[in-house]
């Protein structure tokens, strides 16, 4: 394709980008974003609340849990999400942009969703099987999270704010094995035995 024709396409993708309409289609709001740019910073702003909101819900989750390496591990992950919450403001000054958090629906929803489980079940080895579910969503949205920043990081390019998100990643596969390795060790088993 020529030069010309190159700039033709995308002057018309541009175009036809603003004109989208579509019968059905939620209508942006005025702050909507514009570009990935602005996609990537509102989302760093989402996991932003949520690392905050996860170093208030992993104590009551300790506090509520029974088996020690269950306990050892939401404390282990507690220590591990306030450097994360550090290296997230590492990455909005490597972007030029200020630490502001922005309420993420989901982790709400995922918080809310293992306080009703430590309510629906007794202390002892059932409730450390509902909490270890409950953390492993949370893991697993974070992992999705981390996974679509990093790479979002490498599009925009930002080499260095990628590699401080991909440890953050490698960092909740992590935290998402070790309660794995606890539900299947210690606990699952235990719990099944529970009449």
């Amino acid at each position: 394709m020529k030069t010309t024709e190159k700039k033709s396409k995308k002057e018309t993708d541009k175009k036809a980008d603003k004109k989208i309409t579509k019968k059905g289609a939620i209508k942006a709001k005025s702050d909507a974003a514009k570009g990935l740019n602005d996609l990537f910073e509102d989302s760093l702003k989402d996991i932003y609340w949520a690392e905050k909101a996860l170093t208030k819900a992993l104590p009551k989750m300790a506090k509520n849990a029974s088996h020690k390496d269950l306990i050892d591990s939401l404390n282990s992950h507690l220590t591990e999400t306030e450097e994360q919450i550090k290296r997230l403001e590492k990455v909005f000054e490597l972007i030029g942009k200020k630490a502001t958090a922005k309420k993420c629906d989901a982790m709400a929803g995922l918080i809310e969703e293992g306080k009703s489980i430590m309510e629906e079940t007794e202390l002892g080895n059932v409730r450390d099987a509902g909490i270890i579910a409950a953390s492993q969503k949370i893991e697993h949205y974070e992992i999705a999270t981390y996974g679509t920043l990093r790479q979002f990081a490498e599009t925009l390019g930002f080499a260095e704010v990628a590699t401080l998100l991909e440890q953050t990643l490698e960092e909740e596969k992590g935290a998402d094995i070790k309660l794995t390795e606890v539900a299947v060790d210690a606990i699952n088993e235990k719990a099944a035995e529970v009449e």
